[in-house]
Formats: C-alpha cells, sequence, structure tokens
C-alpha cells in the first residue's frame, strides 16, 4: 500500500566541516509518502523548487508521522539544550499495546469465503459465508471471536441453520460463536449484516466518495464491513462474491479476481458476481460501485497470455488516465525483465478515487488509487507528479507478488512487504529515468522523515515489537528505511545473488504468510552466506554512527580506514549491538582529482574495525575519501571535510550521489554559521561555499540537470534543524537559510539569470513531459527561486512570466508558488485568480491551488491559513484538500510563531478531526515531533498543548501518538 527568536546559544561550524552522525533530518512521505512516507505524503509533491522543497519534504515528514528527539550517544558532545521535563502525572493514559511475541495462530482457518453485498441508498447488507477448517492441534469444539467494528447483526447461522442467543455472543468489537454449534465434518459460518457507507467518514471500510462507494480495507478495516478474521494470516480463497446495486446510479460493479456472472434484477438493480482463484488475507479484498469511465489496453505477459488492463475514474477525468496505463504496462514489464515475475490472472483494473486516506492500495487485482496519484495530463500534473504516478502504480502491481501472493504473518511483519516493495518501485524508477537523480530523491525522504523517527520518542525497528493502532506504523522507518535493509542485502550479496535469494523465496513461499526471518534466510541461504548479524537491521532502531579517520603511508601506497560505529539508545532499547554495516567508497587524488580506488565495498561488523586500501601507483598527499557511496547504509557519517575537500567531491567525484553530497555539507556549513552570526542580515557566506555554488550553476558539463538543480538547493529546514545543536529557535533557523539564499542569488545573479534564460523554452515549442525536459524545467524553477529572493518588484514580474508564459502545470506551478511569498505584488493576486480559473474545479489542482498558498513564505501566513479554510472549495472530510491546507502550513516556520498561535491552531484542528478520521488526526499530531530540540519557550507551549490534547476523547490511533511524545 502506498507516505523556526530568543536567547539561543550556537556554536559556529569551523572551517572544517563536520558532518556528525547527530545531524539527522528532520520531518518529509505513506501507506507517501509515504504509503512509508508514500500513502499521505503522496499527495503533495515532494518538489525540487528552492522556495518550495524544504516544506513539502515536512509534509511528507507529518504524513509520516515523524517524532525527533535528540539522545546523547556514546561518542558524542553532550548537548546544552534545556529539555522541559514532561511529567508522569500529567501523562494521559496510553491505549493497549499489542506485542509482536505474543502470535498465536488462530484457532480456526477461512479456507473460501462466499459474499453477498447488497448496497442501496443509506444502508448496505453483507451477508457472508466462511467455510472454516479447525487449526491443527486444537480441540474439536473450540470457541471462534471474529473481530467486527460499526457492525448491525442481523442473524447468525451454522450450516444454514440460525443460532440461538446462547451460541453466539456480541460484544464490544467482537462475535464469539460457541465451539458446540461449530462441529461436523463441513463447517459454514453465515452471518448477515448491516452498515451504513454514506456516513463512513473514516475511509476505513466501505464508504462513499464522489460518485462511487469503494473500500479501504488494509490494515483493519475488514471488520467494518463483515464479521471476519481480520488478520494477515488468514488466506482464504473468495470464491464468489455477489454485488448489487441500483444500475442508473451504480453501472460498475467490480470486485477481485475475474468477473464470472453478470445481470439484471428487479426495480432497475442488477448483479455481478467475481471468483479470486488465489487465496489471500481480509485487507486485500476490494469492491467498488458507481458511475465511472475507463480507458482499457492490454499487456502480453512472457509466456503468451493477453491480460486485460482497465483503469477508471469519474467521467470528468477520464483523459488524464493514460499516463497510469503506460506506467503500469512498464511495471509488469520490468518485473518480468528484473525478477523473472509474470502476472497470474486475465484482468488488472485500478480505480481512481478522490477521498482516500492513503497514496493507493494493492487489492488483488483490483487496485485502489488516490486521484492524486492516478490523473495526470499536462496542464493538471507537475513532472513531479508524473513521475510520482509512475512509481506508485509501480509499487502497488509489484506487491501482487512482494505482498500478496507471499504476504505477512502478522502485522509486525509489515516491513517485509512494504520495504521490499518501496526497493523494488525505487529501482523501477531508476530504470525507468535517472538512477543517480533516483537516488537523491530516496535519501532526501529518508533523512527529512526517517531519520527524525529513529531519534524521537516514536523510534521503532523497521519490524516493530509492539503497537497499538496498526495504522500509526505505515512509517517512514518500516517503508524507507525497510527499502534501505533490502538495498544493503543487494550490496552485500551482488545483484546476482540478491536475485537468487528473490527466487527462492518465491520457491519457499508462494501463497504463504511468512515473516522478515524467512526473507532474511532465503537470501542467506540462496547465497551460502552468515546473515546472521544481519537481524539486528530488524530487531534495534536507532540511525547507527560511524567515525572515520584515516591515515596515509604514501612509501607503502597504504590507505588505513578506521571505523567506528555506535547504535544510539532509543525508547525501551540502550546497550545495543554492532551492526551489519556495507561501507562501499572509493579513494581520489587531492591532486588530480582522478580515482585512484573505485568502488569498494567493506563490512563493518564490530564496533571498531581498521581496513587497508592498497593503492597502485600512490601519490604523495593522502587521498580523499568518498565515503558511503551510494548511501550504501542508512547511517550517519561523522568524518572531517576541509572545505577544498568537499570542493574536490563536489566537482569530480566519479559517485553522482557523494558530488550531491558534499554540496550539501557546504550548504550546511554556511547556513549555520549565517545562524550563529551576531546579525543573520548581515552575514556573508565563505568565498569557497559561494564559488562552489557559482561553478554549480555555470556547470554544462554534466547532463542530468537534475544532478545540479538538487546540488544548488541548500539542505532543507527539517534537516538543518536536525544538524544544529539544541535549543533552536525556529525562527532563527529560517532568517539563516533565507539569508544565505539572498546571499547567493544576489552574488551570483548574472550567471543564475544568464542559465535561466539559457533554458527557457523557444516561443511555439511543444511542452513534452519526458526525462530530459522535466531535468530542465526542474533546474530552471531552483534558479528562478534564487533570482526572486529580493522580493522586490524586479523579482515578481520575472515570477509573473514564469508563471504567465508557463506551457505546461510544472512552470505555472513554479510561477504561482514564487508569487505566493509576494502577495502584495500585482501579479501574485492575478496569477491566483487565473490559476483557479483555470483549474476549473479539477481536484487536484485546486489542492495545488490552495497548497501553494498554505506554504507562502510571509509572516501573516496563519490569518491567511485560516481565511483559505473559509473557502468554499474547502472540507476537512476529504484527506487531499485538508491536507493541502493544514497539513502543509504545520510544516512551515510560521507554525512555530513565538506566540504559540500555531500550536493552538493546530490542536483546534487535531480535535476536530479525529472526530472525522483518526489516521489522519494521528498523522496532523506529528507535528509537535521537534518540540524537545525548541528553546525552552517553545518546549513549554507545546507540552500545554499536548496536556490538552491527552484530556479529549481521542481515538486510539491519535492517542498513541501523543501518549508516545510524552512519554
Amino acid at each position: 500500500m502506498s507516505l523556526s527568536r530568543g536567547p539561543v546559544a550556537m556554536k559556529a561550524i569551523s572551517r572544517n566541516s563536520v558532518f556528525s552522525v547527530h545531524r539527522e533530518a528532520r520531518a518529509a512521505l505513506s501507506k507517501p509518502a509515504l504509503r512509508a512516507v508514500r500513502r499521505e505524503a503522496a499527495t503533495t509533491a515532494i518538489t525540487v523548487s528552492e522556495e518550495r522543497s524544504h516544506s513539502a519534504l515536512g509534509l511528507a515528514a507529518l504524513a509520516a508521522g515523524g517524532l525527533r528527539v535528540r539522545r546523547r550517544t556514546a561518542g558524542s558532545s553532550r548537548s546544552t539544550a534545556t529539555v522541559v521535563a514532561s511529567t508522569a502525572t500529567l501523562a494521559p493514559e496510553a491505549p493497549t499495546e499489542i506485542f509482536r511475541k505474543d502470535y498465536v495462530p488462530p484457532a480456526y482457518w477461512i479456507k473460501e469465503v462466499k459474499l453477498v453485498v447488497r448496497i442501496f441508498s443509506g444502508k448496505t447488507e453483507v451477508s457472508s459465508r466462511l467455510r472454516l477448517e479447525l487449526r491443527d492441534g486444537m480441540p474439536a469444539g473450540s470457541d471462534l471471536s471474529l473481530d467486527g467494528e460499526d457492525l448491525t447483526l442481523k442473524k447468525v447461522l451454522v450450516n444454514s441453520k440460525e443460532l440461538t442467543v446462547d451460541e453466539y455472543k456480541s460484544e464490544g468489537e467482537k462475535l464469539t460463536v460457541s465451539g458446540e454449534a461449530l462441529k461436523g465434518d463441513e463447517i459454514w459460518l453465515e452471518t448477515v449484516c448491516e452498515i451504513e457507507p454514506e456516513k463512513n467518514t473514516q475511509l476505513s471500510g466501505l464508504y462513499y466518495s464522489g460518485s462511487m462507494y469503494c473500500t479501504q480495507m488494509e490494515a483493519e478495516g475488514f471488520r467494518r464491513f463483515t464479521y471476519f478474521l481480520d488478520r494477515p494470516d488468514v488466506m482464504s480463497k473468495f470464491t464468489e462474491v455477489r454485488l448489487e446495486a441500483d444500475e442508473a446510479t451504480c453501472p460498475i460493479l467490480l470486485s477481485n479476481g475475474n468477473r464470472i456472472e453478470a445481470g439484471k434484477l428487479d426495480d432497475g438493480r442488477h448483479y455481478s458476481v467475481w471468483s479470486d482463484p488465489f487465496a489471500k488475507p481480509s485487507y486485500l479484498f476490494a469492491l467498488v460501485a458507481g458511475d465511472l469511465d475507463s480507458i482499457q489496453d492490454t499487456f502480453v505477459t512472457k509466456s503468451g497470455r493477453s491480460v486485460h488492463l482497465e483503469i477508471f475514474a469519474a467521467k470528468e477525468d477520464k483523459d488524464q488516465l493514460w499516463h497510469a496505463m503506460r506506467s503500469l504496462q512498464n511495471s509488469m514489464k520490468w518485473d518480468e525483465d528484473r525478477f523473472g515475475l509474470e502476472y497470474d490472472l486475465d484482468i488488472y483494473n485500478i480505480v481512481a478515487v478522490k477521498d482516500f486516506n492513503m497514496g493507493a492500495m494493492e487489492n488483488k487485482s483490483l487496485n485502489v488509487f488516490n486521484t492524486s496519484l492516478t490523473l495526470a495530463r499536462e496542464d493538471t500534473a507537475t513532472d513531479d507528479d508524473y513521475e510520482r504516478i509512475e512509481s506508485v502504480i509501480g509499487h502497488e502491481y509489484f506487491h501482487n507478488w512482494t505482498g500478496n501472493r507471499v504476504t505477512c504473518q502478522d502485522w509486525f511483519q509489515l516491513t517485509l512487504k512494504e520495504g521490499l516493495t518501496v526497493y523494488r518501485d525505487q529501482e523501477f524508477s531508476a530504470d525507468m529515468g535517472s538512477r543517480a537523480r533516483k537516488r537523491i530523491e530516496d535519501v532526501r525522504v529518508l533523512r527529512a522523515a526517517q531519520f527524525p523517527e529513529d531519534g524521537s520518542p516514536m523510534a521503532h525497528p523497521i519490524r516493530p515489537e509492539k503497537y497499538a493502532a496498526i495504522d500509526n506504523f505505515y512509517t517512514a522507518t518500516v517503508y524507507n528505511k525497510g527499502a534501505e535493509v533490502i538495498r544493503m542485502y543487494e550490496t552485500l550479496l551482488g545483484k546476482e545473488g540478491f536475485r537468487k535469494g528473490m527466487d527462492l523465496y518465491f520457491e519457499r513461499h508462494d501463497g504463504s504468510a511468512v515473516t522478515c526471518d524467512d526473507f532474511r534466510a532465503a537470501m542467506q541461504d540462496a547465497n551460502s552466506k552468515d546473515l546472521t548479524q544481519f537481524e539486528r537491521w530488524y530487531l534495534q532502531a536507532g540511525t547507527p554512527l560511524v567515525h572515520a579517520s584515516d591515515s596515509w603511508d604514501a612509501s607503502s601506497g597504504v590507505y588505513k580506514l578506521e571505523l567506528k560505529q555506535v547504535v544510539p539508545d532509543t525508547p525501551g532499547q540502550t546497550g545495543k549491538k554492532p551492526m551489519h554495516i556495507p561501507v562501499r567508497l572509493g579513494l581520489l587524488d587531492r591532486d588530480s582529482g582522478k580515482e585512484l580506488v573505485s568502488d569498494t565495498v567493506l563490512e563493518l561488523t564490530e564496533e571498531a574495525q581498521t581496513f587497508e586500501l592498497k593503492v597502485d601507483k600512490p601519490p604523495a598527499s593522502k587521498p580523499v575519501p568518498s565515503l558511503f557511496r551510494g548511501f550504501s547504509a542508512p547511517v550517519r557519517l561523522e568524518y572531517t571535510y576541509s572545505d577544498e575537500e568537499l570542493a574536490l567531491l563536489a566537482g569530480g567525484d566519479t559517485d553522482s550521489f557523494n558530488r550531491w553530497e558534499a554540496m550539501q555539507r557546504l550548504g550546511t556549513k554556511a547556513v549555520l554559521d549565517a545562524m550563529a552570526a551576531p546579525d543573520v542580515e548581515s552575514f556573508q557566506p565563505d568565498s569557497a561555499f559561494v564559488e562552489a555554488m557559482r561553478r554549480t550553476v555555470t556547470d554544462r558539463a554534466t547532463d542530468d540537470l537534475s544532478l545540479i538543480a538538487y546540488a544548488l538547493i541548500l539542505p532543507t529546514e527539517g534537516t538543518l534543524m536536525e544538524v544544529a545543536s539544541p535549543p533552536i529557535d525556529p525562527t532563527r533557523l529560517h532568517a539563516a537559510r533565507n539569508r544565505v539564499r539572498k546571499v547567493m542569488g544576489e552574488s551570483l545573479r548574472s550567471e543564475l539569470l544568464e542559465r535561466y534564460n539559457e533554458l527557457a523554452p523557444a516561443e511555439g515549442e511543444p511542452y513534452v513531459v519526458d526525462g530530459v525536459n522535466a531535468s530542465r524545467r526542474r533546474l530552471q524553477g531552483v534558479l528562478l527561486g534564487y533570482l526572486s529572493t529580493a522580493g522586490d518588484a524586479e523579482a515578481a514580474a520575472l515570477a509573473g512570466k514564469h508563471f504567465s508564459t508557463a506551457g505546461g502545470m510544472t512552470d505555472k506551478m513554479a510561477g504561482f508558488t514564487t508569487l505566493c511569498g509576494m502577495p502584495e505584488a500585482p501579479e501574485t493576486k492575478a496569477a491566483a485568480d487565473k490559476f483557479f480559473t483555470d483549474a476549473k474545479g479539477d481536484s487536484n489542482v485546486v489542492d495545488k491551488w490552495f497548497s501553494a498558498q498554505a506554504r507562502a513564505d510571509v509572516e501573516d501566513l496563519l490569518p491567511r491559513v485560516k481565511k483559505l479554510m473559509e473557502h468554499p472549495d474547502f472540507t476537512m472530510k476529504n484527506p487531499n484538500r485538508l491536507r493541502s491546507v493544514v497539513a502543509v502550513f504545520f510544516s512551515t516556520p510560521q507554525f512555530h510563531n513565538p506566540d504559540g498561535s500555531g500550536y493552538d491552531f493546530a490542536v483546534e484542528l487535531i480535535t476536530e478531526v479525529d472526530k472525522l478520521n483518526p489516521q489522519v488526526s494521528s498523522r496532523l499530531a506529528s507535528a509537535f515531533r521537534t518540540w524537545r530540540r525548541l528553546d525552552e519557550g517553545r518546549q513549554k507551549m507545546i507540552l500545554e498543548r499536548l496536556e490538552q490534547l491527552s484530556k479529549v476523547n481521542l481515538s486510539k490511533d491519535c492517542l498513541e501518538i501523543v501518549s508516545k511524545m510524552r512519554a
């Protein structure tokens, strides 16, 4: 399934820039991005526009529910920050938790399911027939306990005989059937329930959205549909699913598998019957009934079978579906080529839904997608939207094998399907576009969303040990760090060895519900490599710190590298053991920049190890190490680089990721120096950094312009929040970053303007959506951001022209977002009116209109946001629309207004949203995640607001977040 001025004691970074392990990255996407970021974060672009990038990454982290607390670890310097005590007497009572160690299989298995779903306006009747099988070892006559929530139970039958009230008990969220009623050679249990999907604002189970009824069953939505063993290890064959509805309002009736029958009924109603030959857990069940239009195509598998592909949406959105179709076909071909995995049914349907909590859902043969991750046309979608749609379409398709054919034993194993599938969609996107650019994008999200989560009260291993509400663990850790753990398998085993492990995994476990240990065993056995220690990545939370030091013997040509690792303490986990860490590195000649040692992978398995590398033609000077190339492990590196060494890496490293990384380190030093300066507004960065930026702007040798664009973007404020020493005044940090940007805009204006004009499309040039043109627009958008830092009439005119001459949504959005930071300029009002008029009611475009204004860099942002919420097109019931305003604002520096007004606003909104949709409210509550790193005044204000929230009758989802933040 697809997620900010008071007294501050700042220490200036020296000219030798140390990038320590404590420099974590704050908040960035979902079931996002995240689903790990992919589910929630997916609805708002993570862009590279200089003005937009930091808040968009912050929004992605907010969606992922990221929290951050800096903790001192061995080998680290002690923080002098004052942390306001959160006393136990104020802590709310935490919800009941479930533990991984307590896993027990159910007393019964459900081998077969037959459903009849009768949809009427105002109510829906669900009749389910379950063929039960007593688990081996269980005594005959064992009771059966089924899950159910918000159901009106009408009757219970066993083998067609209605049970008396003495033979079953419906209490709370359980239906218990007496074992005495469950005897016989074959047991069919039938229940009849009524539900009200039109009133379902939680968007979990069956609900009504726009012109359709649809479902979202993961993680525990099926129990809101009918009584069932709603857990992933119960894999059942849904052999007959009969849907009945009014034909005029619901002409389309869809479910999993193949349609085997359809026909007319009395009173203008009709029916459709579906059968899925593959066993699946209840979370993969889906149905859709509504008035939809569609596009159709086919895909011929490697074995020659023709698969019917159909994508459904509201009738007005039909012409925006073709990019999704091409992405699906590319995904199917890629999975055959890369992993030898062929699709297994004759039909594959996708439905685009406007009201959806997540990004998308991989229901067997019937994917349900958020419209923001399905609909695309040049005038409605940005280049980032196109790329994200391709990625998430791939993600959900790849789940057919990694998630559906092989699923999870329990929800603690969630990363087994999500971490693995995020890795697969990352590789797919890398092969479809630029591998170097994709790797940078993925690490930006990881550092912005997952690193702060790893250092917060919400820290958990990629395989959690406990939870209260499983929906809170669709996190950046489970998804994005989980993907990094999968990537480390490939780094250690090689591409061929990883494929061997995947083949053995499917050979052993196809059709089963398994564990992360089963996956690790397949990788180990297929390659005869001991991966016992590697299990610690599943067991231990926290981002490891790797400290590197080196020495050089020119006479022997031996370079010595000493590595030390520390895994920091996290809530409930102390005294951790060393990880198994792959370290990919190279060595560069300090004078010529020539590569002396190419990619080499070292395996760090102890607390401290020394490695020796032999250089064939040793130079006199010590080589410059390029460490953790390609970000070979999700760690923080502490190594003392000089500005000159960083400039060498930025300009000549053969590893594109480390070229970008060097620029990030230089940019971090510049902003933190500005923050520590007596007067931020008169600060001037080091000339070395200015020249490095100048070389990047004027770089015409790099073909992938996206790499230049990313290199020019300063680290996000969320990342800087984790790097700076607390207590932190977020307002001053914001001013420092803006000051560095402004100096760059002034100092490099001629170069910026020349490159900007050079990238402008020729008059009449067609707007083309492809990698080359997207990279050109991406870089031009970043340059526009720097050129507009003055905020004067000239800047407004440039941004206004960028907007008015835009050939598509990417340039239009870049121009409009830039103008929103200059609200008094006449161009801004004109652009806002035109943008909204041009949207013509398109929901995704209107969301963009809202979000651009909600993240504007203006002092009076909160009143503007409240005004936006009075707009007739704003609603809190639609997750996309709510996030486009509220979640976006929570990710801005203005959220941390010194008067606490942003925090008051958050408490009010979280309380209201929680009544409607607990999954969304729990993610909004993570807006307070960084409170321990802030100045004392803000800490006190946030604790007061958390106390207010704790006294409200919150949902289990939201209460778990609030409780852990205050622990």
